[in-house]
């Protein structure tokens, strides 16, 4: 099934992406902040609850012991990055597209926006990373009571100071790896699609399916709320934001254990896992069982919606405006 042809501009994909990427922390960083403090609370000792019972739990312990503002903790590093990283992942994908339109007519299938979806995940790991270690650190700082780091760029400050670059890019190898779980059950269909080369192979190596899946699945979505006759820029704005939000949950849905994994490993002391995600794997395997790769799924797939809703709303408001203002770019 084919998706009906559509204007193509990377540069506005760029500017409207970063907008949606700041509509996007706003709506969903409290429930970030829940999901990175349960999936990183110490196992309890024998007889004790643990730290927190589940998603609900740690929503009120947060507020009554810090307020509303510990819900926000940490926000400014994504903020700052995710300017930026949506920024870039758009116009990722805006690019993908283009690149495998041989004019501007052309329709383009569902895997070719699969595999658009994945190029984007590539542009936007090197902005990431950074970020994410910096948030994980500040929330469970805030959890813990322990005052190390004064704010995001303290924490970076320090960072860099006790072990260079690579301490600031801790767990880029988990940040690539979201999604790449899915992977094997996506070669066969995307090897048979008649994709261009590169794009197979980056959605092989990289972590990049989830992406793929994250904009597909929104274009599928747009595709099918479009009333007959109409285009699926005259979406409602309900229609966009169950799109939205669809999406994200799709998205999390195969990154979940990645992600429990990256923010275990981006926020343990130096050395403890000296060889990566391996020993954060066995460690919660043996200690926790599987289970323990999905905490924090209720979180997750609570701020999954709003979040990406509040994202795809941000990004379509932004397109429509450049559009009329910039017609040309």
């Amino acid at each position: 099934m084919s998706v009906g042809p559509q204007p193509i501009s990377p540069v506005k994909n760029f500017f409207a992406g970063g907008f949606g990427g700041v509509c996007l922390v706003f709506a969903g960083h409290p429930l970030d902040t829940i999901k990175v403090r349960l999936q990183t609370q110490p196992k309890p000792s024998p007889g004790q609850p643990p730290l927190y019972s589940g998603t609900f739990d740690c929503f009120r312990k947060t507020l009554l012991r810090e307020g509303v503002r510990g819900l926000y903790k940490g926000m400014a590093a994504p903020i700052i990055g995710v300017t930026p990283m949506f920024a870039v992942c758009f116009f990722g994908f805006g690019l993908g597209k283009k690149l495998q339109q041989k004019d501007t007519n052309d329709v383009l299938t569902y895997p070719q926006l699969f595999a658009a979806g994945m190029l984007s995940g590539v542009f936007t790991t090197g902005i990431m990373a950074p970020g994410e270690r910096i948030k994980c650190l500040l929330q469970i700082q805030a959890a813990s009571g322990e005052v190390k780091y004064a704010g995001p760029i303290d924490c970076a400050k320090q960072l860099y100071r006790e072990n260079g670059i690579r301490g600031i890019y801790k767990g880029t190898a988990l940040t690539l790896m979201r999604g790449v779980c899915i992977c094997v059950y996506l070669l066969e269909w995307l090897l048979s699609s008649s994709l261009p080369v590169w794009l197979t192979v980056i959605s092989c190596v990289s972590d990049v399916p989830a992406s793929g899946m994250y904009f597909m699945t929104y274009e599928w979505l747009k595709n099918i709320l479009t009333p007959e006759g109409r285009s699926p820029s005259e979406l409602s704005v309900p229609s966009v934001l169950f799109a939205g939000g669809m999406a994200g949950i799709f998205n999390w849905a195969v990154a979940i254990p990645p992600d429990v994994l990256k923010s275990r490993f981006q926020t343990a002391p130096e050395g403890k896992y000296p060889h990566g995600f391996r020993d954060v794997l066995r460690e919660l395997i043996r200690e926790e069982g599987v289970s323990s790769l999905y905490k924090g799924f209720s979180a997750v797939m609570l701020r999954a919606f709003p979040a990406n809703a509040a994202c795809f709303l941000g990004f379509e408001v932004a397109m429509k405006f450049l559009n009329w203002a910039a017609p040309n770019l």
